[in-house]
C-alpha cells in the first residue's frame, strides 16, 4: 500500500521546517506569501490529503491551471451573494481571497451582490445581478430558508458554505460546504471531562445557521455519551453581548468551562465578566470557533478551533465546476476538516 504523504515530507522535500509547514496551511501570520505559496503548490504536487483533489480542477475546466503561462479563456461569471457585510475577521474573507484567485486561474470572475432586507423580505433578487452571464451562484452568510429555495429554483449552479439550520429536517435541494463542527467540539468536551471539569455552558444562538446548530448539538452529544447532566440555566441563547449580557450576570454561579458558537460570542462574553469584575480562565475557562485573528491577539489568548480557509477555498472549486460541467449530479455535502486549538483561556 502507498504510503500517505505527511507534513514532515513536504517540509523535508523544501528543506522547511514541519511548523512552517503547518502555518502555511493554517495561514497563520509571520509567513511571506511566496513561501506560503510555495509550500501549497508542493503539497498538491505531492497528492497530500487536504490538496490531492485539486490537480482535478484542470479536468474540470477545458482552460488550465495557474501554472499556465497565458491567460485562461473567458468562462463566465460567478456571482458571490451575501447575506450581511463581511468583515476582515469573518472566517470567510480569506477563503473567498483565494477563491476569487482560483477563479481567475479558471476563467471566471466573481461579482459580489448584497442580498438586502428588502430582497429577503420581497424574495426578490439584488438589482445588481445579471442572471443572463451568471454561470453560478455561491452564497455566503444567507441563513433565510424560503430565500435559499427560491435561489435553489432558478436552475442555476448553486453552492451555500453554511447555510440555514437544519433543525426541522429541511436541506436545501444544493451542494453544501461546512467546516468540520462535530469532531472538534466533542473532543474539546471529552478532554476537558478528563481534567475533571463537569459544569459547561454554552453561549450563542444554535439556531442561527446550519454550523452553530451542528456545534451546539456536539457540546450535548458529548455530554450525553458521558452520562454528564447540562443545566439549562448555563446555555444562553443569544447572538451578542447585548442579548446576554443580563443572562450571563444573572447566574448564581459561572459554569467551569463555556463553549462559544463563535470567537466573537466568546469575546463579547469574556469582556462582560472582566467588566464585572470576574476574571478567565481563574473563574471560569472559554472555548471559542473560527481562530480569528482577534483570538490571537486577545488577553487571554483565546482556546478555539481552526478553520483551514484555503482547504475549504479549494473544495468550493471544485464543488462549483463540477456542478456546473454536470448539473444533474447527485447533491454534495461536504464538511472541510478544522482542529482544536488550546490556549490561555484554558489554561493551556
Amino acid at each position: 500500500m502507498k504510503r500517505k504523504v505527511t507534513i514532515q515530507d513536504i517540509a523535508d522535500e523544501l528543506g522547511v521546517s514541519r511548523n512552517t509547514v503547518s502555518k502555511a496551511f493554517n495561514n497563520a501570520e509571520g509567513l511571506a506569501p511566496a513561501t506560503r505559496e510555495k509550500i501549497i503548490q508542493k503539497a498538491m504536487e505531492m497528492n497530500y490529503k487536504q490538496f490531492s483533489y485539486v490537480k482535478a480542477l484542470a479536468d474540470l475546466s477545458h482552460t488550465g491551471t495557474k501554472s499556465d503561462e497565458a491567460a485562461a479563456e473567458y468562462s463566465g461569471e460567478i456571482a458571490l451573494f451575501c447575506g450581511q457585510y463581511l468583515s476582515q475577521s469573518h472566517f470567510a474573507t480569506l477563503m473567498l481571497d483565494k477563491f476569487q484567485k482560483e477563479l481567475s486561474q479558471l476563467g471566471y470572475t466573481m461579482n459580489t451582490h448584497r442580498v438586502s432586507e428588502e430582497n429577503f423580505e420581497k424574495m426578490s433578487l439584488p438589482i445588481t445581478y445579471v442572471p443572463e452571464r451568471t454561470k453560478a451562484i455561491i452564497c455566503i452568510e444567507m441563513f433565510n430558508y424560503e430565500y435559499d429555495q427560491m435561489l435553489c429554483e432558478l436552475g442555476t449552479p448553486i453552492l451555500f458554505v453554511d447555510g440555514p439550520c437544519k433543525k426541522k429536517g429541511r436541506s436545501l435541494p444544493a451542494d453544501q460546504l461546512y467546516m468540520e463542527n462535530i469532531s472538534p467540539v466533542m473532543s474539546f468536551v471529552e478532554q476537558m471531562l478528563e481534567r475533571g471539569y463537569t459544569k459547561f455552558g454554552f453561549i450563542g444562538n444554535p439556531y442561527h445557521c446550519q454550523s452553530f446548530f451542528e456545534r451546539y448539538c456536539a457540546f450535548r452529544m458529548a455530554m450525553h455519551s458521558n452520562d454528564k447532566p447540562i443545566d439549562p440555566e448555563y446555555i444562553l441563547d443569544a447572538n451578542h453581548s447585548a442579548d446576554f449580557k443580563d443572562k450571563l450576570l444573572s447566574l448564581k454561579t459561572l459554569p467551569e468551562v463555556f463553549i462559544c458558537t463563535n470567537d466573537f460570542v466568546a469575546i463579547d462574553a469574556i469582556n462582560v465578566l472582566r467588566e464585572n469584575g470576574f476574571s478567565v480562565p481563574e473563574d471560569v475557562l472559554f472555548c471559542g470557533f473560527d481562530d480569528s485573528h482577534e483570538s490571537r491577539h486577545m488577553m487571554p489568548l483565546l482556546t478555539t478551533i481552526h478553520i483551514h480557509t484555503q482547504i475549504m477555498a479549494y473544495e468550493a472549486i471544485h464543488l462549483l465546476m463540477s456542478r456546473i460541467k454536470e448539473p444533474s449530479l447527485d447533491y454534495r455535502c461536504v464538511h472541510t476538516e478544522s482542529d482544536l486549538i488550546y490556549r490561555a483561556s484554558t489554561k493551556d
